[in-house]
Protein backbone atom coordinates (compact mmCIF):
# COMPACT_ATOMS: atom_id res chain seq x y z
CA UNK A 1 0.00 0.00 0.00
CA UNK A 2 2.46 2.10 0.72
CA UNK A 3 4.05 1.79 -2.57
CA UNK A 4 0.80 2.72 -4.24
CA UNK A 5 0.80 6.31 -2.47
CA UNK A 6 3.76 7.36 -4.05
CA UNK A 7 2.21 6.71 -7.36
CA UNK A 8 -1.17 8.55 -6.63
CA UNK A 9 0.28 11.99 -6.20
CA UNK A 10 3.68 13.15 -7.23
CA UNK A 11 5.52 16.05 -7.66
CA UNK A 12 6.25 16.80 -11.27
CA UNK A 13 10.05 14.98 -12.38
CA UNK A 14 12.35 17.86 -13.97
CA UNK A 15 15.30 17.02 -15.86
CA UNK A 16 18.70 18.90 -15.43
CA UNK A 17 18.09 22.36 -13.47
CA UNK A 18 15.24 22.68 -11.77
CA UNK A 19 12.98 25.94 -13.40
CA UNK A 20 10.61 27.60 -11.93
CA UNK A 21 7.32 28.88 -13.41
CA UNK A 22 7.12 32.24 -15.04
CA UNK A 23 5.21 34.78 -13.05
CA UNK A 24 3.50 38.15 -14.88
CA UNK A 25 3.78 39.51 -10.98
CA UNK A 26 6.58 41.23 -9.43
CA UNK A 27 7.94 39.62 -6.09
CA UNK A 28 8.80 36.64 -4.94
CA UNK A 29 7.41 32.97 -5.07
CA UNK A 30 7.14 30.91 -2.54
CA UNK A 31 7.28 26.83 -2.17
CA UNK A 32 3.99 25.82 0.56
CA UNK A 33 5.10 23.18 2.77
CA UNK A 34 2.87 20.46 2.45
CA UNK A 35 1.69 17.04 4.37
CA UNK A 36 0.47 14.33 2.50
CA UNK A 37 -1.94 11.61 3.99
CA UNK A 38 -2.80 8.24 2.40
CA UNK A 39 -6.72 6.97 3.69
CA UNK A 40 -8.37 3.54 1.91
CA UNK A 41 -10.37 5.74 -0.21
CA UNK A 42 -9.03 9.19 -0.74
CA UNK A 43 -5.24 11.53 -0.27
CA UNK A 44 -5.40 14.38 2.19
CA UNK A 45 -2.47 16.89 0.77
CA UNK A 46 -2.53 19.95 3.49
CA UNK A 47 -0.76 22.71 1.86
CA UNK A 48 0.49 25.87 4.31
CA UNK A 49 -0.32 28.62 2.92
CA UNK A 50 -0.47 31.33 5.38
CA UNK A 51 -2.37 35.23 4.71
CA UNK A 52 -4.02 33.70 1.30
CA UNK A 53 -7.50 34.36 1.08
CA UNK A 54 -10.05 32.48 -0.72
CA UNK A 55 -10.54 34.66 -3.36
CA UNK A 56 -6.98 35.40 -3.96
CA UNK A 57 -6.46 31.50 -3.99
CA UNK A 58 -6.49 29.24 -8.08
CA UNK A 59 -6.42 25.97 -8.22
CA UNK A 60 -6.13 24.61 -11.44
CA UNK A 61 -6.59 20.53 -12.59
CA UNK A 62 -5.36 20.54 -16.68
CA UNK A 63 -4.40 16.97 -17.78
CA UNK A 64 -3.75 15.35 -14.36
CA UNK A 65 -1.44 18.30 -13.36
CA UNK A 66 -2.66 20.16 -10.22
CA UNK A 67 -1.77 23.67 -9.33
CA UNK A 68 -2.01 25.73 -6.90
CA UNK A 69 -1.51 29.39 -6.97
CA UNK A 70 -2.09 31.56 -4.12
CA UNK A 71 -1.16 35.71 -3.92
CA UNK A 72 -0.51 37.22 -0.32
CA UNK A 73 -0.73 41.12 -0.35
CA UNK A 74 1.40 43.24 2.75
CA UNK A 75 -0.91 43.99 5.47
CA UNK A 76 -1.00 47.54 5.19
CA UNK A 77 -3.42 49.59 6.61
CA UNK A 78 -4.17 53.59 4.28
CA UNK A 79 -2.86 55.30 7.97
CA UNK A 80 0.26 52.87 8.61
CA UNK A 81 4.34 53.66 7.45
CA UNK A 82 6.12 50.71 7.83
CA UNK A 83 8.95 50.36 10.45
CA UNK A 84 9.73 47.12 10.26
CA UNK A 85 8.30 44.49 7.83
CA UNK A 86 9.31 41.14 8.84
CA UNK A 87 6.04 39.73 7.29
CA UNK A 88 6.47 38.49 3.71
CA UNK A 89 4.04 39.16 0.77
CA UNK A 90 4.53 37.60 -2.50
CA UNK A 91 2.89 34.24 -4.49
CA UNK A 92 2.58 30.35 -3.54
CA UNK A 93 3.28 27.91 -6.42
CA UNK A 94 3.23 24.29 -6.74
CA UNK A 95 2.07 21.70 -8.73
CA UNK A 96 1.55 17.82 -8.66
CA UNK A 97 1.09 15.29 -11.02
CA UNK A 98 -2.20 12.65 -10.24
CA UNK A 99 -2.12 9.50 -10.69
CA UNK A 100 -5.22 7.52 -12.43
CA UNK A 101 -6.12 6.13 -9.48
CA UNK A 102 -8.11 9.68 -8.52
CA UNK A 103 -11.07 10.83 -9.02
CA UNK A 104 -10.12 14.28 -10.48
CA UNK A 105 -13.92 15.10 -10.66
CA UNK A 106 -15.05 14.62 -7.07
CA UNK A 107 -11.68 16.67 -5.88
CA UNK A 108 -12.50 18.84 -2.44
CA UNK A 109 -11.05 22.19 -1.40
CA UNK A 110 -11.11 24.25 2.15
CA UNK A 111 -9.06 26.85 2.96
CA UNK A 112 -9.13 27.16 7.28
CA UNK A 113 -6.85 29.31 9.14
CA UNK A 114 -3.94 29.59 6.13
CA UNK A 115 -4.22 25.46 5.49
CA UNK A 116 -5.29 24.40 2.13
CA UNK A 117 -7.08 21.21 2.37
CA UNK A 118 -7.27 19.01 -0.42
CA UNK A 119 -9.91 15.40 -0.18
CA UNK A 120 -8.64 13.74 -3.20
CA UNK A 121 -10.79 10.69 -3.56
CA UNK A 122 -9.43 7.39 -5.26
CA UNK A 123 -11.82 5.93 -7.94
CA UNK A 124 -13.81 2.91 -7.22
CA UNK A 125 -12.46 0.04 -8.61
CA UNK A 126 -14.85 -2.51 -9.68
CA UNK A 127 -16.59 -4.92 -7.32
CA UNK A 128 -16.61 -8.27 -8.03
CA UNK A 129 -20.08 -9.88 -9.04
CA UNK A 130 -21.63 -12.63 -10.43
CA UNK A 131 -22.99 -12.78 -13.70
CA UNK A 132 -26.20 -14.13 -14.31
CA UNK A 133 -26.56 -15.98 -17.46
CA UNK A 134 -30.18 -15.98 -19.29
CA UNK A 135 -31.96 -18.75 -21.61
CA UNK A 136 -33.57 -17.48 -24.64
Amino acid sequence: MATESRTDIQKPEHGGVPAGPEHTRQGPVYTPAVDIFEHEGSITVLADMPGVKPEDLTIDLRESVLTLSGRVDPPEGADETPVLREYRSGTYYRQFTLAETIDQSKIDAKLTDGVLRLELPKVERAKPRQITVRSE
